[in-house]
């Protein structure tokens, strides 16, 4: 199985859980060289608070039993969730709308005009992509030509 089949397998199994757990799926990030599987949890864009440790272990033990049971990862790993940091990984069209203003560093699959990369302040997101201030001319991105997106700081 490879490294983005596995990553869309553990999505589908694991945020239907975390959501239940009352938290948001930010990303999880297979890393194959040292066998870690990270998860990172956010609260729901309706609760103004932050995670911290006891909610990363609330959720951590629930996915190592969901794991356990499931067991889609071949051969031992270590477990890590987390919140997702200053520089978060934007991946659904909800991520975005939620930090329209902010700046956003995002990565295109393949390049357009030469260009893969594109650092600038989110405008305004909806069903296909996003539109992105850069050196104060517009850009519109699709969110099937991106291969990563986070928030710049």
């Amino acid at each position: 199985m490879t490294s983005t089949a596995l990553r869309e397998r553990l999505i589908a199994l694991l945020e239907p859980l975390v959501e239940r757990l009352g938290y948001e799926l930010v990303e999880v990030e297979w890393v194959v060289g040292a066998a870690v599987l990270r998860v990172y949890i956010d609260q729901p864009e309706s609760s103004r608070g932050h995670v911290g440790v006891d909610d990363c272990e609330r959720v951590s033990r629930q996915i190592s039993a969901l794991l356990d049971v499931d067991d889609p990862v071949p051969g031992a790993y270590s477990l890590e969730v987390s919140s997702p940091g200053f520089d978060r990984v934007l991946r659904l069209p909800r991520h975005f709308g939620r930090f329209v203003g902010q700046r956003v560093r995002v990565e295109l699959r393949i390049a357009r005009d030469g260009r893969r990369r594109y650092t600038g302040t989110l405008t305004s997101v909806d069903g296909e992509g996003i539109e992105l201030e850069v050196d104060t001319q517009p850009v519109r991105l699709r969110f099937d030509e991106m291969a990563k997106a986070r928030l710049a700081g």
